[in-house]
Order: structure tokens, then C-alpha cells, then sequence
């Protein structure tokens, strides 16, 4: 998306900063990640990466189903047209309130994260005298090599249950009568550029899988954190899912009849959403220039939290002279910076800055801190 395709016009008339949604590149992804997949594969959109009700109209619209992390997740996949059935709901701390409406629901399935949250579901589903579709979640001790905020298959982090719990918590759910046991799930991390640690993670669930031979395990669950180029989205603009998809069809044994699922959500909505800024102030500083924004952390905080960089375009300059800048945002808070020392042509207050690939995990993270109001949205039609 080169910046002469923004509506810089629209922009120009509208209250910054938003987020600007290219629905043409989300459905050209949404086709590639269909045609990139294999029979017998199930994708699920991961609705914490984006919940805008347009953005979720859309996935729902092409037929795939929702990965959820709370009620209020899962009452926006059903409101955007997600089958209940094609729901699943994970997440460490699922809430009484949160598992009973779940049940009610009749959503897919409930990816458990502990024994005691195992025993809590069929608690209350003893209660409501429905029998609870449950998927065992494995943490399968996998370093992704990604940032320590979003890896999750380590033995340390507060994500999945511990391999040596599993055959214990397996005889749970097929002594109870309460718990239809559906199968494993697994997460190892997000943002993962390197395909290898899902090949490492086909073998774990291969062995997995020799150590119970008579035991019927309908589905296999392999979550998602496929990541995508935050520097060159205008090259990338639409992740490899073929080779993504190509590492599980090589490398996993399933077995027949055996459902494989997958929860994507950042390499499908990245790359189609950038927050747009107006400059308020060019400062000059000692040794440096820096360009103020209207928006910032609050409206996008994957740097402040992760460190993470995203591409930084000036899209209303002429100037052919090119200059550094840091670029920063007008929170009281050191860390509300967006990058620095980054060139851009000559800036001047007025101009208009896309902060590109900020699709997943921007609008669905921002905050009033500092009482500043939320983004709003723009997309393309």
C-alpha cells in the first residue's frame, strides 16, 4: 500500500488519530490464507489481535471461526455472525460467570489451562446438566525465540498445562460425565518468523500421540503466532501461509479422522490496518528533531510495551530532502516514543504520519490514559 493510496484527503478532514483499514487487503489475505490450506485444516480468527466490528463482520463473513479470551469476546464473535459451534474459548482465568454463559452459548469448545480450572468447568456443568466440550491445553516446552511478552510455550510462563499433569488430567476428563473431552491444544508464542519451532512442536505432538495410542483424541489444536514483516509491509503485505501450512501437512501425524485447528490472528489483520497521526509540533532538541504526534501510546502501545518497531511514513510531504527525526507522541510518559532516529522527508507541523502494520494489537489495545479519547476507524471501500 504506497502512501499516494491513502485517502489523504479524508484523513485531512478527520479527527486524528485513527486507524485506516484497507478491507480490499484483508479479504486478498483472507482468500490467500483459504487457498494456502489444506483439507481437514480449521482456522479460527484470534479476536484479541482486532475486535472492530467491521473487521469482524468480515472474517466471519468468509467462513472462518473465532478464537476467544472472555465473554466479551465471545459476545462480539457472535455478534459479527460467528457460529457458535465454530467458538473456542481459552484464556488462564476464565471467571464462574465467564464458563457458565460459555456453556450456555453452546460455543465449540473450551481450551482448559489447569487442573483446577478443569474441575471448576465440570462443577458447573454438573450444575447446568450439560455435558462440557473441553481441549486439554499442553504447554509443550518450545522456545519460539520471540520476545518474552508473547512467547507462551515455556516451561515458566503462566500459559498451558505441565506435560508431567497431563495423563493425570486426560483420566479427568474421560472418568467424568460431565467433560466431553475434545482433544489438545497448543500455543507457543506470537510474532514467530521461523517456521522451525513449529516443525519442533509437530514432533511433540507426534510423541504425544505414541503415548496414547487407545485414546480417541478427536482434534489436535496447534494455535497460531505466525508472524509478519512489521519493516517492508508494502512487500510483504500478505504472510507466507503456504509454507506455514506446508510445515504441519509434512510433519504431523494425524491420525484418521482427526480434526487439526489453527488460531491465527495477527498475520491476518496486520498488515491491513495503519494509525494515522497528525504532526502538532517539529521540535528542535540538542543534537536531535523530534516530531510530536496528536497520537500515541494510547492509541498504539506495541512499542512502548514490546519495544516493537513499525514502518514510519511521512504521506503528505513533497520535500525530496530527507532528514532524522525521533518520532514520539504527547503522552507524559517517557516511553511514548514510535521510533527514532527515523528518516523521513523534511516534516512540518500539519503533515500527516501513517504508522504502518498496526492492524493487530493496536485499536484493540488503546486506553483513555491521560483522559484522551479513543481512536476512531476508516476503512476503505
Amino acid at each position: 500500500m504506497n502512501p499516494t493510496y491513502f485517502p489523504i484527503d479524508r484523513f485531512r478532514n478527520e479527527s486524528t488519530p485513527l486507524y485506516y483499514y484497507d478491507l480490499h487487503l484483508l479479504e486478498e489475505t483472507l482468500r490467500e490464507l483459504k487457498t494456502s490450506s489444506f483439507p481437514g485444516f480449521n482456522t479460527h480468527y484470534a479476536v484479541k489481535a482486532n475486535s472492530n466490528p467491521e473487521i469482524l463482520k468480515l472474517i466471519a463473513a468468509s467462513g472462518l471461526g473465532a478464537d476467544t479470551v472472555s465473554l466479551g469476546e465471545i459476545q462480539a464473535a457472535l455478534s459479527a455472525g460467528f457460529p457458535a459451534a465454530k467458538i473456542v474459548f481459552a484464556g488462564v482465568g476464565k471467571t464462574d460467570q465467564e464458563i457458565t454463559a460459555a456453556l450456555e452459548l453452546n460455543i465449540g469448545c473450551l481450551n482448559v489451562e489447569s487442573d483446577a480450572e478443569l474441575t471448576a468447568i465440570a462443577e458447573i456443568a454438573e450444575k447446568l446438566d450439560k455435558k462440557a466440550p473441553v481441549a486439554l491445553r499442553i504447554n509443550p516446552e518450545i522456545d519460539a525465540h520471540t520476545h518474552h511478552y508473547i512467547t507462551t510455550g515455556l516451561a515458566e510462563n503462566k500459559f498451558g498445562i505441565a506435560l508431567s499433569m497431563l495423563d493425570r488430567l486426560i483420566d479427568h476428563c474421560l472418568s467424568s460425565e460431565w467433560l466431553d473431552f475434545k482433544g489438545l491444544h497448543f500455543h507457543i508464542g506470537s510474532q514467530i518468523t521461523d517456521l522451525e519451532p513449529y516443525r519442533i512442536l509437530c514432533e511433540r505432538i507426534n510423541s504425544l500421540q505414541e503415548k496414547y495410542p487407545d485414546i480417541l483424541i478427536p482434534s489436535i489444536n496447534v494455535g497460531g503466532g505466525l508472524g509478519v514483516d512489521y519493516e517492508n509491509p508494502e512487500g510483504n503485505p500478505i504472510p507466507d501461509f503456504k509454507s506455514y501450512f506446508r510445515i504441519f501437512k509434512d510433519n504431523l501425524r494425524l491420525r484418521p479422522g482427526q480434526e487439526l485447528h489453527f488460531e491465527l490472528g495477527r498475520s491476518i489483520v496486520a498488515q491491513c490496518g495503519s494509525l494515522i497521526c497528525k504532526v502538532v509540533y517539529v521540535k528542535e532538541g540538542v543534537g536531535k528533531k523530534f516530531v510530536i504526534l496528536d497520537g500515541g501510546m494510547t492509541a498504539l502501545i506495541r512499542p512502548a510495551l514490546y519495544q516493537a518497531h513499525h514502518k514510519i511514513e511521512n504521506i503528505t510531504s513533497k520535500s525530496e530532502v530527507k532528514e532524522k527525526y525521533d518520532v514520539v507522541g504527547p503522552i507524559c510518559e517517557s516511553s511514548d516514543v514510535f521510533g527514532t532516529d527515523e528518516t523521513l522527508p523534511v516534516t512540518k507541523r500539519g503533515d500527516i504520519i501513517a504508522i504502518r502494520s498496526a492492524g493487530a494489537y493496536g485499536e484493540v489495545m488503546a486506553s483513555a490514559y491521560n483522559c484522551r479519547a479513543l481512536p476512531s476507524s476508516l476503512f476503505s471501500r
